[in-house]
């Protein structure tokens, strides 16, 4: 069947003296981009090479295009139909393209034509939230609407989301049948982790790509959060209380510590969602909880609670942490809702009604201690070496071992006063100064900011069976170093493979050779070359 042209009567905008006011609104930043400097360009091109548009549609759904015309061909534009019983008109069966009804939405969902008093109290609107795809259709298309109607922007701020991809990052689409349906995942994984997975992979507008375990992250962190307050309330016995100030005489290290820590926390939380970026906002609550709070706080008080000298010991711990653990639920409410309202619903004082009408964290400067969040780095930091050079020398994991340092008076004052984290923490039987007649060259050393650290290795390792497990290794990596080096021989497996694979197997050897390095070190270092 031969396709033919078909010229027909359409009805168009002028559009240049629209975008003309549109684009200065952008340009003089009374309406702004986020993320910012990415889209403004995009934005501009659209507006500057603009062309009328065809707003009429033969379709069945849409608004009516309000025009009318008589047998003689005349064309009125008005709301209600005009014909007269002396004269018929008959209106225009096209409809207004989609964009032009939705160009609307910022004032007429407030009940525009008419001055509603929702329309005076809420326009011009806040944030507009969407996808840079209908930046132009829908987003550019409001503004000169609202300028045009209301003569006043519709929004002030205009935050585009990525578009969710699928694990491959082709975009989601029925007809390719890669789409994930939101309430099987809020089935199976929570609502909660649902939002809080989908808000840590949007990055400044970037698109996501998701797949159906992407979603245990989020689990992963509510089940992580429960627990926690588990730990409270099995601590606690269900006296909760969070006035930790009138404890001040008793506070330790970690003590100041954590709440210096939290005040950054509530800080870089909210600055996060005043500018627009809200991965940054999610990740620093985040990171504050599980790895502060829990990884570290959580472990440093169970000496306290459990095997504190002064009841006010245990209080102190008790009473930090349960204020923690409620504001650290305050802070992350806007990502993950319905945990945090639960939890937050066992810790609110008497007249408090629900954690959605609290008032916000806010920061209290005087609990910030830059030399208290260095002191503590610093334990932190000798910790996790000790730890890894006790993972390098195959140390049993459960064995205690001595340890000495070298170090400044004040960080042997900072090493003395934190022993019994380093002991709980390190797995650590003595801490102490490093003798004058102690053999370096038998044991491990770590430095950590100019701290050496020694572990006497004869002490720690069963000499024969670590000679055993090491000779073992050796041989297991010297042929794995073997079969690796002949395959990157093969010309015919360097010209017919794929590049990718080529490349993974040049960084099998090299991880393979840097390992053979380290074991070849150990053994020399304990029964020589």
């Amino acid at each position: 069947v031969p396709i033919e042209p078909y010229l027909s009567v359409q009805w168009f905008v002028k559009m240049k003296p629209l975008a003309k006011e549109a684009l200065k609104v952008v340009r003089e930043g009374k309406i702004k981009f986020h993320p910012e400097g990415r889209f403004e360009k995009t934005y501009e091109h659209w507006m500057i090479n603009i062309r009328d548009w065809c707003i009429s549609r033969q379709l069945w759904w849409g608004h009516r295009i309000p025009a009318w015309y008589n047998e003689k061909g005349e064309v009125k534009v008005c709301k209600e139909d005009p014909s007269t019983p002396e004269e018929k008109w008959t209106q225009d069966p096209d409809v207004l393209d989609t964009w032009f009804s939705s160009q609307l939405w910022p004032f007429s969902t407030l009940g525009w034509p008419e001055d509603t008093p929702e329309l005076k109290y809420f326009y011009p609107t806040d944030v507009l939230v969407t996808g840079p795809d209908i930046i132009f259709f829908w987003v550019a298309r409001m503004i000169m609407a609202g300028l045009e109607f209301m003569g006043d922007i519709p929004f002030k701020h205009v935050y585009f989301n990525g578009i969710v991809r699928d694990e491959q990052g082709h975009k989601m689409s029925k007809s390719l049948g890669n789409g994930i349906d939101p309430l099987d995942m809020i089935e199976q994984y929570s609502a909660d982790a649902v939002r809080f997975t989908l808000i840590m992979l949007s990055s400044e507008g970037q698109d996501i790509n998701l797949g159906e375990r992407s979603f245990e992250m989020g689990r992963n962190f509510s089940n992580k959060i429960w627990n926690a307050f588990r730990f409270l309330a099995m601590n606690a016995e269900q006296q909760w209380d969070t006035d930790f100030q009138k404890y001040e005489d008793y506070f330790t290290l970690e003590d100041r510590w954590i709440l210096s820590r939290l005040q950054r926390a509530i800080q870089n939380t909210t600055q996060g969602i005043e500018n627009f970026r809200v991965n940054d906002s999610l990740n620093a609550i985040y990171h504050f909880f599980w790895d502060e709070y829990c990884d570290w706080y959580l472990e440093m008080i169970k000496r306290r609670l459990y095997h504190a000298e002064k009841e006010e010991e245990k209080k102190t711990a008790l009473a930090i942490a349960t204020y923690l653990m409620k504001t650290s639920m305050e802070l992350l409410h806007p990502f993950i809702p319905f945990i945090t309202e639960e939890i937050w619903q066992n810790l609110r004082k008497e007249g408090e009604e629900s954690i959605v009408i609290s008032a916000w964290p806010e920061v209290n400067e005087p609990l910030i201690n830059e030399q208290v969040e260095e002191d503590l780095r610093f334990v932190q930091e000798a910790i996790g070496a000790i730890r890894n050079l006790r993972a390098e020398m195959n140390v049993a994991p459960g064995q205690k071992i001595n340890v000495f340092y070298l170090a400044s008076p004040q960080r042997s004052a900072l090493i003395e006063a934190s022993k019994p984290h380093f002991q709980a923490l390190a797995k650590i039987e003595t801490i102490s100064p490093l003798p004058e007649q102690f053999d370096r060259a038998e044991a491990g050393v770590v430095v950590v900011q100019s701290t050496e650290f020694f572990i006497p290795l004869r002490e720690a390792l069963d000499l024969d069976k670590e000679n055993e497990r090491l000779e073992k290794e050796i041989k297991r990596l010297e042929g794995l170093e073997k079969a690796s080096l002949a395959k990157l021989s093969n010309q015919n497996f360097l010209q017919k493979a794929p590049q990718k694979v080529v490349q993974a197997e040049r960084d099998k050897l090299a991880s393979i050779q840097e390992n053979l390095t380290k074991v070849r070190k150990n053994y020399e270092k304990l029964f020589g070359a």
